[in-house]
């Protein structure tokens, strides 16, 4: 595995390559994580891939050339992410790709493929927010909500609550309490974790555009969730698995943190 960066007039892109294959797969991990979230895919499926791992905004190495508030707020257009994501496979010589989105990056992954479906062979994403982001979600990214979570964001205490109020009412899991009270315990944490709500929510799928393009192109859609995950459980995609029936749905014996021996096995039948 190696570590590069990737530059344009907004972000300077951080991001890992692993794998050695003929194809290649984007992947973007989700809330907390990294590039290398999907590094145990290279065992067993780096004959047939190039991973391409991304740290996404206000992660690890991947920094903004503005990171002000007022740019913050301004928010992340999927027109920037899409021309971001052409602008590095010219660079780096790729032609087609697939996809892979973790929670949050489900909705990089989606936005990617909304915008570059005459590039994309497969799709995948697994706990896929992007499907139904959840009450937390919404709330953190609309108008309102967001000024709250803006204050909270001075107040440990304050968020902390949030927390908790939020796990008693079911809007997240244990385990996705355990990765938030993790990433809020210093005003950095707290910044960023406001920041990532704030400048992804332009990323809402368009779900009509999806399914006509995911149809027009012949793209392979997976859609992998976890029995347990309270946060994104199965039954959220029913009513949009209706209008994509040609969608494979694969549901594991896990909670939200599902990149494990199963998730890597599972996707190895699938695609080696």
């Amino acid at each position: 595995m190696t570590d590069h960066y990737f530059e344009n007039d907004f972000v300077k892109l951080h991001y890992y390559k692993f794998g050695s294959g003929p194809k290649h797969m984007l992947c973007f991990h989700g809330y907390g994580m990294h590039g290398k979230q999907f590094i145990s895919l290279e065992k067993d499926l780096g004959q047939t891939y190039t991973f391409w791992g991304f740290d996404l905004f206000f992660h690890k190495g991947t920094t903004l050339k503005d990171e002000s508030l007022a740019a913050i707020k301004a928010g992340l257009q999927k027109e920037q992410l899409i021309n971001l994501i052409k602008a590095f496979c010219d660079e780096v010589g790729i032609e087609r790709f697939s996809v892979i989105g973790y929670s949050m990056g489900s909705h990089f992954a989606t936005t990617v493929v909304e915008g570059l479906p005459e590039m994309t062979d497969e799709y995948i994403v697994a706990a896929p927010s992007s499907i139904n982001p959840g009450t937390l979600v919404r709330l953190g990214t609309g108008r309102v909500g967001n000024r709250v979570l803006e204050k909270l964001m001075l107040s440990e205490k304050a968020m902390m609550n949030m927390i908790k109020i939020s796990k008693r009412l079911k809007f997240i899991d244990n385990t996705g309490r355990d990765i938030l009270y993790q990433e809020i315990g210093t005003p950095q944490l707290r910044l960023a974790f406001y920041a990532c709500f704030t400048y992804l929510r332009f990323l809402e799928t368009d779900e009509q555009r999806f399914i006509d393009v995911v149809e027009k192109h012949n793209i392979r859609t997976i859609f992998i969730f976890g029995k347990r995950d309270k946060m994104y459980l199965p039954k959220i995609g029913n009513a949009f698995f209706k209008k994509l029936p040609g969608a494979e749905k694969v549901i594991l014996d896990a909670d939200h943190e599902m990149i494990k021996p199963e998730f890597v096995s599972t996707l190895t039948r699938m695609l080696a």
